[in-house]
């Protein structure tokens, strides 16, 4: 008699098809899920894989889409990085695989979720939340991560952090020093905070759907051996993590965005978005996607992005970004008033009284160091 039925996230390797098999003879009714988020896989292959190891039902989910427009979006618009370097590839994966995952769970009446991560690493968290917070009766009885935003790589000769990365490990991007001797000029037009077509400068390429997008930047991106990164970071569980990321497109994008933006958005709501950013990016990275304390704050960087429009034109070469020009009908760049050759609409003695009044601050500060400052 079965114990009941577990929806595995399978991926076809090693690990979950053992957890497929150890389920199976522990006596549960296992369905496969499958989730399309960009990886380098046979799906084809995968589903047989399943199926001959005893999955009762293989479901296979194209998510590329949704992964861009619903979660790499949000992202983008945040200037998401957590710990100021790592663009969250797999983070941003998570919850959008689990969606589905649970989504699958609740129409065949599953008992179970079950996954492959690690107890030592961020995922089991970000899995077991998502699936708690979209499906509280479910239950979870009991490594290279690759998607269209970004390869990771941890583990084995990589957890000596002073080890010097393989130079064949990197599958998405060239080696900067074999990257093309020309560089591509991109034109990214954004609107409300999110990139709504590209064009190559050089031959004209152009493209305009999300998907097709970010397919493009992480294809210039690579190709110039831009987005790669090794670095150690904070796990949410507590332990340091040495990993080694490859971003082509978002890298592009994240540089874009920032420019566009600040170019675009008042200086005070800024610096209040700045702080909002590095929230989200926390709340991201510790698997609380579907969190009321990270809904708020998506909502609130929406928000700030309604004015963030226009055109920035960039250089990508030999592992590098390089900003060109931006342009905007919504900029709050006034080229008269920062001229240093026209007075425009700005009195130049105004100043003197501004200095003056900042300045309080520092005297009164100075004033009381000398006062508390021992005499020779």
């Amino acid at each position: 008699m079965s114990k009941g039925t577990v929806v595995l996230a399978y991926s076809g390797g090693l690990d979950t098809s053992c957890i497929l098999v150890w389920l199976k003879e522990q006596g549960y009714d296992v369905i496969a899920f499958l989730a399309n988020i960009g990886q380098d896989e046979d799906f084809d292959e995968a589903r047989k894989k399943a199926e001959n190891l005893g999955a009762k039902k293989v479901f296979i989910e194209d998510l590329r889409a949704e992964f861009v427009e619903h979660f790499i979006w949000p992202a983008v618009q945040a200037n998401a990085v957590y710990e100021d370097r790592y663009l969250l590839g797999t983070s941003l994966a998570r919850p959008c695989i689990s969606r589905s995952l649970v989504d699958v769970a609740r129409r065949e009446k599953a008992h179970f979720i079950s996954h492959g991560a690690t107890g030592k690493g961020n995922d089991q968290v970000r899995f077991e939340l998502t699936s708690y917070a979209l499906y509280p009766e479910v239950k979870a009885p009991w490594s290279m991560d690759a998607n269209l935003m970004h390869i990771s790589y941890e583990s084995g000769i990589l957890e000596d952090p002073k080890s010097h990365a393989p130079v064949d490990l990197y599958l998405m991007t060239k080696n900067p020093e074999e990257a093309p001797n020309a560089p591509d000029v991109l034109e990214i037009t954004f609107r409300k905070g999110v990139p709504v077509k590209v064009t190559n400068l050089k031959d004209a390429t152009s493209k305009d759907a999300a998907l097709d997008i970010f397919l493009y930047l992480n294809e210039i991106g690579g190709r110039h051996g831009v987005g790669r990164i090794d670095i150690v970071e904070n796990r949410f569980i507590g332990m340091k993590s040495r990993g080694i990321y490859e971003t082509p497109g978002g890298t592009i994008l994240l540089q874009a965005h920032l420019d566009i933006e600040t170019f675009t958005m008042d200086k005070e709501v800024r610096r209040i978005k700045q702080g909002l950013s590095v929230k989200f990016s926390e709340l991201v990275y510790n698997g609380f996607w579907y969190s009321p304390e990270c809904d708020f704050v998506r909502h609130c960087i929406q928000k700030s992005q309604e004015n963030v429009e226009g055109t920035v034109q960039l250089s990508v070469f030999k592992g590098q970004v390089y900003l060109l020009g931006r342009e905007s009908p919504k900029s709050l760049y006034n080229e008269e008033l920062v001229s240093m050759d026209k007075q425009g609409d700005y009195d130049p003695c105004d100043a003197s009284g501004f200095i003056r009044i900042n300045a309080v601050r520092l005297r009164e500060y100075h004033r009381l160091q000398g006062l508390s400052s021992p005499k020779n």
